[in-house]
């Protein structure tokens, strides 16, 4: 068998982080006097039997049952010559706690059946992998100091087969759509909601039951390496979104392994997730540990993906969340904090950047947890970013406020730079934004269409000069004007309109810039790199600020008119003089604006403003954003 004395010693420890290779499903090649077939093993300490069943044996339980080691593991194993890649099975368990007999997926398995069937598939996960050159420069890629512009997208909604509009694309099919039009965009990186198997398309993947596998409905496990490898081969970073804080209660799934609460708590007052209907896993069980700590090094090294972004942390690490007085356990210091929970995380990310200091984490956690994309040893959770859920949510309310009343929420639009530097973040935009009746983010912009679709280049202008790193999901490129709807592909027909089409060509233009200019990257994360010129006009709804690169000699100037009033004659503040060339202008025909602007560049002056040398004299146009370098 595959399992060894240090496998097992690491696995009651907590510290497996390659239990993948040893549990679950493996492919052997015949080998001194040895028929080819397969191992397999499964964890399942209170089972009185586990046998395997699938379709080499007419799913009958006991014709090939499984031995538990002798070793107080719980771990079950077994060989089973003449199978091999593509056998369907499952683990047939008898609880030796009451009367309980269940058939469950294997929870290692590296392929599924497509669902609504539930069976694993043995796999072999060889390929030749050919994104060499991408991996030799991703550690530079993948820099906190690095551009990071990030498409989100559902595979199953991005582009859907031409003939019905019905077909999901294979996962070979969307490589080439992807990677097209991500390239031609500017995009950086490439976020995916979960691509585990799930059972339930309408989950969009956030409830895992093959952790291990790949859907199955976009193909198979090296259909989705060939994806990761091609965006790879185009210069596209691919991040997962990966959820680790709780998986549903499907019968054939984690929950209930093997009559008893294995991978989750027992009581509902810690194991059920009230606002998802799930279970949550026990970060205090090593077992559990070591597979959601293999699963995340798993994708890393044999997916080859860029970075996790690890799912609801803010409820893994509370143990009140979403939950009222007298529905949760206090911790042993009576306080809320899931401090196993705690534990997990940081020895998640020091092991993650241990073995592969070129990829990141990001961290969705909505709250205010201090140091959140703090090292470990500085006493933090060790991510290498975390989502501004703050900056999000203030945005978004601002620009759905009529203009005229903005001036009296003029804090909602300047007070994400008290904090800005605290974090290392990314600014998202994502599908959480444009589902459950919330509106598309065109349509949560205020007043009429041309005011919508202003007020949408204005909000990305903002967003890309905003320091942090960016996120848009898909279809907020042009505009979408409804909602998200995982059932159908994308309105890619509203490009033949010329709103829709300029929107396109803005948030183009922003990538380009945004990737050229260290002024607008280098420095996301520290308060060198920002500078605020004019923050305290409420009255106008104008705001203005200064980025700039590591070196002092990258400067761009950025100006925010957030109303549909022109103003002539605006004087700003300035750290040099002579010419100052107009690169953006949201309200540029071009991108479906009035045209106001500037002509192309400013001669600064020498009247000193804002506690600066010199000004500029600028026309900011009507709901639109300015930037300007020097000449």
């Amino acid at each position: 068998m595959l399992l060894t004395e240090h496998d097992i010693y690491l696995f009651r420890e907590g510290t497996h982080g390659r239990a993948y290779e040893k549990l679950g499903a493996h492919p052997l090649p015949a080998q001194q006097g040895r028929p080819a077939g397969t191992c397999f093993a499964v964890w399942a300490p209170n089972a009185a039997s586990v046998s395997l069943i699938g379709d080499f044996n007419g799913w009958a339980p006991a014709t090939h049952p499984l031995a538990p080691r002798q070793d107080s593991s719980g771990i079950w194993e077994t060989f089973v010559p003449d199978i091999g890649p593509g056998t369907l099975y499952k683990y047939h368990i008898v609880s030796r706690l009451g009367d309980y007999t269940v058939a469950k997926s294997d929870p290692f398995a590296f392929h599924c059946e497509q669902p609504p069937r539930t069976a694993s598939v043995v796999w072999d996960l060889a390929y030749e992998w050919d994104d060499g050159q991408w991996l030799a420069a991703r550690p530079g890629a993948n820099a906190l100091d690095a551009p990071w512009s990030i498409y989100e997208l559902h595979l199953g909604s991005f582009m859907r087969g031409h003939q019905d509009g019905r077909r999901w694309l294979t996962y070979r099919e969307l490589a080439h759509a992807v990677a097209d039009h991500v390239t031609d965009m500017g995009f950086t990186h490439v976020e995916l909601l979960p691509v585990m198997e799930h059972p339930f398309y309408g989950s969009w993947g956030y409830q895992v039951t093959g952790y291990f596998a790949p859907t199955s409905r976009y193909g198979t496990p090296q259909d989705f390496m060939y994806f990761v490898e091609h965006l790879h081969r185009r210069g596209i970073g691919v991040i997962l979104d990966w959820v680790p804080s709780h998986f549903p209660s499907d019968q054939h799934g984690l929950a209930y392994f093997d009559g008893t609460h294995l991978y989750e708590h027992a009581d509902p007052r810690q194991g059920h997730h009230p606002d998802w209907n799930s279970a949550i896993f026990n970060y205090g069980r090593a077992e559990v540990r070591n597979f959601l700590l293999s699963n995340a090094l798993f994708w890393l090294e044999r997916y080859h993906i860029d970075a996790l972004r690890v799912d609801a942390v803010a409820s893994m690490l509370y143990l009140d969340y979403a939950r009222r007085d007298g529905e949760w356990i206090p911790n042993r210091f009576g306080g809320n904090e899931n401090l196993e929970a705690v534990e997990f995380v940081k020895q998640l990310n020091l092991a993650v950047y241990r073995d592969h200091p070129d990829t990141q984490t990001i961290a969705e956690e909505s709250t205010a947890w201090p140091m959140v994309s703090r090292p470990v040893h500085l006493g933090g959770l060790g991510f290498g970013m975390k989502w501004n859920m703050g900056w999000m949510h203030d945005t978004l309310k601002y620009l759905s406020a009529d203009p005229v009343y903005r001036k009296f929420q003029h804090s909602r639009i300047t007070f994400s730079l008290w904090y800005a530097f605290n974090e290392n973040f990314v600014l998202p935009l994502s599908h959480d934004e444009v589902v459950h009746g919330k509106g598309s983010l065109l349509g949560k912009m205020a007043g009429d269409e041309w005011q919508r679709f202003a007020g949408l280049r204005l909000l990305y202008g903002y967003l890309w000069t905003h320091p942090g790193k960016k996120l848009l999901f898909m279809g907020g490129e042009f505009g979408q004007w409804s909602e998200w709807r995982h059932e159908e592909g994308l309105q890619w027909h509203l490009l033949q309109h010329a709103p829709h089409a300029g929107l396109r060509k803005w948030v183009r233009d922003l990538n380009a810039l945004y990737r050229s200019s260290a002024a607008l990257h280098q420095l996301d994360f520290s308060p060198e790199g920002f500078e605020w010129v004019d923050c305290e006009n409420a009255d106008d709804s104008v705001i203005v600020y200064l980025r700039r690169a590591r070196d002092g000699g990258d400067w761009v100037l950025i100006a925010c008119n957030f109303t549909p009033v022109p103003r002539d004659g605006y004087r700003v503040g300035v750290p040099r003089g002579g010419r100052w060339v107009e690169r953006l202008n949201s309200d540029a025909a071009e991108y479906g604006g009035s045209g106001i602007g500037n002509l192309g560049s400013v001669q600064a002056d020498d009247a000193p403003y804002h506690g600066r040398p010199h000004s500029l004299t600028l026309h900011l146009p009507p709901l639109a954003v300015l930037v300007l370098v020097p000449g």
